[in-house]
């Protein structure tokens, strides 16, 4: 098997994988220096993970779950010539996507309202880095899968479902490490 063999199987196209791991990089250095600051002050992030909303975040991970299997199902349906369902699976799972930032903006809002700053405790900066860095990726993952509703070529749809894949992805690990890891 040649490199380039390997490259044309991906789903969707190369430099989404190019993205899709950059990002994953970025949001890893980021996850273990929140681990690496954790070491230093166990009790204060402990305190400081109490002030979070965690049913609220539980709620957006079952969320996110929901929409990344609508917007693989969309891919099924696309190419068993069920267009229009796949175009709805996608625009579902794009509302899901802002499900997730009403439900994180409520959460900002309350912590606002606590009177709690990302300079309250170092916790509460790498929350607010980290959480508003996917909100962001979410934001454009909800332009993307839009995108791919409209233009929905199955190579589209691939690479469109990759990218929010990658976003729950990212979800899944962040929800456990800043919401339950005492």
């Amino acid at each position: 098997m040649n490199d380039a063999s390997v490259f044309e199987e991906l789903p969707g196209d190369l430099m989404i994988w190019v993205l899709i791991v950059s990002e994953l990089l970025v949001f890893g250095a980021g996850l273990a220096a929140f681990l690496a600051v954790r070491v230093t002050d166990p009790e204060g992030f402990a305190a400081a993970q109490d002030a979070l909303y965690r049913t609220g975040a539980g709620l957006n991970t079952v969320v996110l779950v929901t929409s990344g299997a609508l917007a693989a199902w969309a891919l099924r349906l696309r190419e068993g010539a069920r267009r229009g369902a796949a175009r709805c699976a996608l625009i579902a799972a794009a509302a899901l996507g802002v499900v997730f930032l009403i439900v994180k903006g409520v959460e900002y809002a309350g912590k606002a309202g606590d009177g709690i700053a990302w300079d309250t405790h170092p916790f509460f900066t790498f929350y607010y880095l980290l959480t508003g860095f996917h909100a962001a990726h979410v934001v454009a993952g909800v332009v993307v899968l839009l995108l791919v509703a409209w233009q929905d070529a199955p190579r589209n749809i691939e690479a469109g479902a990759a990218f929010w894949h990658m976003v729950d992805l990212v979800w899944v690990l962040l929800f456990p490490v800043i919401y339950l890891l005492r």
